[in-house]
């Protein structure tokens, strides 16, 4: 088995175990807008622990009743994260990818759920990408520089603040704070990436957008979560940087 297979199974097994412990955090975070998480079930019953399915021991509702499907979200993180390694190599950057990617995937599950990104999740993530870009820039081989992350995650964090500003109904605050992590994963390969990875955010959440209207399953002012296609930009556009590093 050739070293580059060998890293994409690797990461792949990451994904799907890392995705396999999100059901829960999904569904504790997934909380109405001013809870900071959820501490019981449907049923009322305390839900403890952040990791594993989301399912009542003490009423046995299977995770699907009020949580994600577990096989869903070890799927999803699998696949990105196997792109992501197809994509990077052995670089030293490929680390930070596999470590934010879970991440990642909860907060799209939680914004698809509730249409809100929480900000325990949003800050401490912004921080720990630039954290661990930091770390990875000294590390040999590197193919990104971490002063452009950082002005990558302050201008795509200051254009986000503008949209919000201009139109607080059609971006939440949430999206703001995650364009940091955006920012900082994009930048990291320069600024025709942050381009492309934001071009492809809007692209996707426009698309998606326009198909509901199609459908009739929604209008031209139904407001819809932004999350999870800024979240698919920023992987589009790192696939991207990635493969022409």
């Amino acid at each position: 088995m050739s070293t580059g297979l060998l890293v994409v199974l690797v990461a792949a097994l990451w994904g799907a175990a890392t995705g396999a412990l999100l059901p829960r955090a999904a569904y504790r975070f997934s909380a109405p807008s001013g809870e900071a998480w959820r501490d019981s079930c449907p049923q009322e019953h305390p839900v403890p622990g952040w990791l594993g399915r989301a399912r009542c021991a003490r009423c046995g509702a299977e995770a699907t009743s009020y949580g994600p499907r577990t096989a869903s979200l070890a799927a999803v993180t699998a696949l990105v994260c196997a792109a992501l390694a197809a994509a990077t190599g052995t670089r030293p950057e490929l680390a930070v990818w596999l470590l934010l990617a879970p991440a990642a995937v909860l907060l799209a599950a939680v914004d698809l759920r509730v249409r809100r990104l929480p900000d325990p999740l949003t800050l401490p993530l912004a921080g720990a990408a630039l954290v661990l870009l930091g770390l990875a820039a000294l590390a040999p081989e590197h193919a990104g520089r971490w002063t452009t992350a950082l002005l990558g995650a302050l201008a795509l964090g200051a254009g986000y603040c503008v949209l919000f500003l201009i139109n607080p109904a059609g971006m939440g605050f949430g999206d703001v704070k995650l364009a940091l992590t955006a920012g900082a994963a994009l930048g990291w390969y320069g600024w025709p990436t942050v381009m492309l990875g934001t071009f492809a955010g809007f692209l996707l959440g426009a698309l998606y957008g326009g198909a509901l209207v199609v459908a009739r399953r929604a209008g031209r002012k139904t407001a819809i979560p932004f999350g999870p296609f800024l979240i698919a930009g920023a992987f589009l556009g790192v696939l991207a940087g990635a493969y022409a590093a």
